[in-house]
């Protein structure tokens, strides 16, 4: 077994490394950028080399420097965990001439399966059912819509070797398909270094469901489950779960076994994943072979009790697979909910900054539910511009779906996380809506189900009474304290159970509280009670409370006459007032918002890479204006409506900060 190993990574991957290698005895090494000097794995590790300047082209895709970081450390194996160098041929050629081992598969499996066009070719001949395309290099856009339009629209446009999302457009048009081709290209070179397209057939209604492989050196192949990974949003998955609420038994063991044929045709080792759509026929075509870990793997971990990494490194130390196929048991149902730094009432615009709070629900294993939280940040940090947005993985399991759900929903409603905007609302929605309770479920969904864009969640009457009620007891609780504080007792505990006028999600509700040592009684105008029981205390953040019997948790700030309160993916302000307070707030005046209509204003912090119009060009709706790129992400910003270029405030290869001008109209 390995002594050392150095994880050429970052974040929250990197961190997960080296929590098996220590578990394992393993000492471990981190590399660093320069925005990463303080970061989490850089701490975690037993040693850490910097490589270089912030920018990954310059730092963790530079092969020397990760070596000359192994040779000054002595590390005997490399993780490369996901993205960066994960799946790039040269640098396990290079680790290899080195006399390094690669934590993962031979050099020639990665060239074979990390390019997606060879991929495809040799799924087909192994008799992988293959989505139709075009796998052939693909010069400029002209060639790219004459292409589109053999195959039928719509199409998607995937860099070769692409992943995570990146270098990927779906087109339905010839517009689409010209400004999907160069967007692609652009894309693919920014962040891998390869800019070759190609463009297959995109099958609507489609679920994207992976099987999980594993393979040892001694001939030993075998699957561990599925994943469903059918909520993404831009081709990035964000909600992942094992195993599929679709797949059935029979379905299950054929795209296992034909998983397998592929790894075993490539002569693939370590753990892999084997990406397929499936239709709503049960139809699977094969998309593509990540030959690195997923960052989804922690379901699969979850459901089988099968450390992936630990795997890894014991196939790459030479060890044989310790169980058999038949020894792989499925056991109850995990959820993963990717945190990302990301506004989604800016249409999940990125968002960069210092996390001014970070405070996780607490991991637990208990026989009848886990909670695992897989991440590289720590309240203080920076979120850089210069990387993936990704904060953490949330995982839940439990022994069914419903029940592994419902821990994802109070995990989420517990997630402090401040100082940037995050996607904790946006998660919390897709937990209650109805089709994804019911599995019914597509890669469409969230286009489908947010076509406008998500804007938070209006609470159901039930929950919402609920909220009130806690409000409510919070309130008195509040108010007795703020008297005790100021000297004023006597009789103001006896007070403060008077009637109430509750304001919220723009209802009003009359309430009485009668409290006692073990909680409080809200009364609503209609008769109904419910019972609340809390030990809040006022300033907590985070408030745990029952309302008759079923736990709810809410983030709490203190507002005037109320509260903010944030949970199910809801924010609402709270104000809990008497009669006469009330009746003074039905008269205030309502600020209007400024008009901002006349100007373009940079959604999110990025870079000016493209201006599309000139001061003075008249434009139309839908018509390109700028592009902007953040987080290796290219955001093309578009007219609303058709106006006039007054005047353009910003150049291009200037870094803007969010709501900066871009440009100004007419």
């Amino acid at each position: 077994m390995f002594r050392k190993i150095l994880i050429a990574n970052r974040g929250e991957i990197a961190c997960r490394v080296i929590k098996t290698a220590r578990r394992m005895g393993i000492a471990t090494v981190a590399v660093y950028s320069d925005a990463d000097r303080h970061a989490r794995h850089v701490r975690m590790a037993d040693e850490a080399v910097h490589i270089g300047p912030a920018p990954a082209a310059q730092s963790y895709l530079v092969i020397d420097r990760i070596l000359q970081a192994i040779r000054r450390t002595g590390a005997e194996a490399v993780h490369p965990g996901y993205g960066f160098l994960s799946e790039n041929m040269r640098f396990a050629s290079a680790l290899e001439a080195e006399g390094v081992t690669f934590i993962g598969p031979p050099a020639g499996a990665i060239e074979a399966m990390g390019d997606k066009i060879t991929s495809k070719k040799l799924a087909a001949e192994a008799g992988v059912s293959t989505v139709p395309g075009w796998m052939g290099l693909i010069a400029d856009a002209d060639e790219a819509v004459k292409i589109a339009g053999q195959i039928g629209y719509p199409v998607m446009i995937k860099a070769s070797a692409g992943g995570g999302g990146k270098g990927m457009r779906i087109a339905w048009n010839d517009g689409e398909a010209r400004e999907g081709f160069q967007s692609s290209k652009n894309e693919a070179a920014s962040s891998f270094g390869d800019d070759r397209i190609f463009i297959e057939k995109f099958v609507t209604q489609p679920r994207h469901i992976e099987i999980q492989v594993l393979a040892d050196r001694h001939g030993n192949t075998l699957y561990l489950g599925e994943r469903e990974c059918s909520i993404q949003r831009r081709n990035q998955k964000v909600i992942e779960e094992a195993p599929s609420p679709f797949l059935d038994a029979a379905t299950r063991k054929a795209m296992g076994e034909q998983a397998c044929a592929l790894a075993r045709a490539v002569g693939y080792t370590s753990a892999g994943t084997v990406e397929f759509i499936v239709d709503g026929a049960r139809n699977f075509y094969f998309l593509e072979m990540n030959t690195r870990l997923q960052v989804e793997h922690p379901v699969t971990e979850l459901i089988t009790g099968i450390d992936l990494v630990e795997q890894m490194i014991r196939v790459a130390a030479g060890e044989r697979l310790a169980f058999s196929q038949d020894e792989v048991k499925l056991d109850g149902w995990a959820m993963e909910s990717r945190i990302y730094a990301e506004d989604p009432y800016r249409n999940f615009l990125p968002s960069t900054g210092r996390l001014t709070r970070y405070r996780p629900p607490a991991e637990s294993a208990l026989p009848e539910a886990v909670v695992r939280n897989d991440t590289g940040v720590f309240e203080g940090g920076e979120i850089s511009m210069f990387y993936d947005p990704m904060i953490a993985k949330l995982c839940s399991w439990a022994p069914d779906r419903a029940r592994a759900i419902e821990e994802m929903r109070i995990a989420l409603d517990a997630f402090e996380l401040e100082g940037i905007g995050h996607n904790l609302p946006f998660l919390s929605a897709v937990m209650d809506h109805a089709r994804f309770v019911s599995g019914d479920i597509s890669t469409a969904f969230i286009a489908e189900e947010y076509p406008e864009g998500f804007a938070g969640v209006t609470l159901e009457e039930g929950l919402l009474r609920r909220v009130v009620a806690a409000a409510v007891a919070m309130h008195r609780v509040a108010e007795i304290r703020r008297a005790r504080i100021s000297g004023r007792m006597g009789n103001h505990e006896r007070r403060v159970g008077d009637t109430f006028v509750v304001l919220a999600q723009g209802e009003r509700f009359s309430v009485a509280v009668a409290a006692d040592r073990g909680g409080a009684t809200v009364r609503f105008e209609d008769g109904a009670e419910l019972r609340v029981a809390s030990g809040w205390t006022p300033g907590t953040p985070l408030a745990r409370l029952t309302v008759d019997g079923t736990p709810l948790v809410m983030k709490v700030a203190k507002i005037t006459s109320g509260f903010r309160l944030r949970l199910r993916g809801a924010d609402l302000k709270v104000r809990v007032l008497s009669p006469r307070q009330a009746e003074l707030q039905a008269l205030m005046p309502e600020k209007e918002p400024a008009d901002l209509s006349k100007f373009l204003l940079c959604p999110m912090p990025g870079l000016v890479v493209a201006l599309h119009v000139e001061e003075g060009a008249e434009v139309f709706e839908g018509q390109a204006l700028a592009t902007v790129e953040a987080m290796k992400m290219e955001n093309i910003l578009r007219a609303e409506r058709r106006g006039v270029v007054a005047a353009i405030r910003a150049r291009i290869g200037a870094s803007l900060a969010v709501d900066e001008v871009i440009m100004e109209f007419e």
